[in-house]
């Protein structure tokens, strides 16, 4: 791919995340002055110092679970909206339920952007599988296609027989929905003896595309390309290809927002290539969503897409960061894994392992010492049991030894045996 969405695509990457920090003291600052909520939840801080990573990471993750608490106690969004201010747009609802206003403007949940990099241009038509009900799915890529000048069919789920009858007539050059989907449309025109045949290109998520799907579609004529989305913030990051529509490794992370990867439970940024929770700050001024934990994990990619784009790479959805689980009939959380971190300074890193042991729960927290530290085996057992309320045994690990997948707990118990 050679051409470029904009400018904003090709920057140097310093000069993005000067332009990134530059303006959010101010737009935190407007955003907080008309947000009630927003400034509760942040508490007593002075917005123009938050004009770096380090400083943006002082501030408290909003998780689901804090934002529907939000909500609930404050309907529909918790403070962090005005109602009155988003007049004539839309407001969903996600399971939850969790209000979702849709921002100003067009595209408000930059889905142009990825449309761009999938080869889909102004004048497509595009076949929209997404769901129209309640959910802001389908409007995520509605809004952004017709920004980009497309002419786009809202299909929406199901019906899938008045849905190939409906291609075969309008003649579709583009599908946007789940990667499943679409072979369930094109197995289904091909037993209907029903042409199809126009959709050339495909934008899809909502769920996994693995490679031997992709290249099924590639050889049924249609270049499919993915991104990664959130209902709250939009697209995040999106795939791009060389010129053989070949994808480039990893997804390129959208331009207007901050993302960080962090230890989940905490909001601690990890290193580039540690797996670890997606946390999203979006310049939304409709939705002005703080360091918003998506629950998803995912980890930096080296370097930058052979496409020429310089934003930086992720490697994908690599699981869902919410690992909090029952041992003995109560609750340990990841937090209270990182509590443990923090009181002993010999430790790096820790796992905390729940397994059977017998016909009984058995922890066991793996640990990483710190450079040159020895830590105390039996203290650690100490903390574990004064945080969680539960006995369990410590292994020291060597340095480097704990798998690199972004689990603060393994819960490794056979719930089939």
């Amino acid at each position: 791919m050679t051409a470029y969405f904009d400018d904003l695509e090709t920057r140097d990457p310093q000069q993005r995340e000067e332009d990134l920090f530059a303006a959010l003291p101010k737009f935190l600052a407007e955003a907080m002055n008309k947000a009630a909520g927003l400034r509760a939840w942040l508490g007593s801080i002075d917005p123009m110092t938050i004009n770096s990573r380090e400083a943006l990471a002082t501030l408290p993750v909003l998780r689901k679970p804090e934002l529907m608490e939000l909500q609930a106690a404050n309907p529909p969004f918790g403070g962090l909206a005005d109602p009155g201010a988003l007049v004539g747009n839309h407001v969903f609802m996600s399971p939850g339920p969790v209000w979702e206003p849709q921002g100003f403007g067009a595209d408000p949940w930059q889905s142009a952007r990825g449309l761009f990099a999938a080869g889909i241009r102004s004048g497509d038509i595009i076949h929209n599988t997404f769901s129209y009900h309640m959910t802001p799915g389908a409007f995520v890529l509605d809004e952004g296609a017709r920004a980009l000048g497309c002419l786009v069919f809202p299909a929406g789920v199901g019906n899938t027989e008045a849905q190939i009858e409906a291609a075969s007539s309008l003649r579709p050059t583009a599908y946007t929905g789940t990667p499943d989907y679409l072979k369930v449309l094109l197995d289904k025109a091909k037993e209907a003896d029903c042409d199809i045949s126009s959709i050339k290109r495909a934008f899809v998520s909502g769920g996994a595309l693995f490679p031997s799907l992709r290249d099924e579609y590639r050889e049924r004529g249609i270049k499919v390309m993915q991104s990664y989305a959130t209902a709250d913030v939009g697209i995040i990051a999106y795939e791009s290809s060389d010129d053989d529509d070949n994808p480039h490794p990893g997804m390129i992370l959208n331009e207007k927002m901050i993302v960080e990867i962090v230890r989940p439970g905490t909001g601690d940024p990890v290193a580039d290539g540690e797996v670890g929770e997606i946390v999203v700050t979006s310049l939304n001024p409709a939705y002005p969503l703080i360091r918003f934990g998506t629950g998803d994990m995912t980890a930096v990619l080296e370097g930058h897409s052979p496409c020429g784009r310089t934003g930086t790479r992720i490697k994908g959805w690599m699981g869902r960061a919410d690992q909090r689980t029952k041992v003995k009939g109560m609750f340990v959380d990841p937090k209270q894994v990182a509590a443990l971190v923090q009181r002993h300074a010999d430790v790096a890193r820790a796992r905390l392992v729940v397994a059977r042991d017998g016909d009984q729960d058995a922890m066991t927290l793996h640990v990483e010492p710190s450079t040159g530290a020895v830590p105390d085996a039996q203290a650690l057992a100490a903390t574990l049991s004064d945080i969680t309320k539960l006995k369990g045994a410590v292994v020291i690990a060597e340095a480097g030894s704990l798998p690199n997948d972004g689990k603060v707990i393994a819960d490794e118990r056979n719930y089939d045996a």
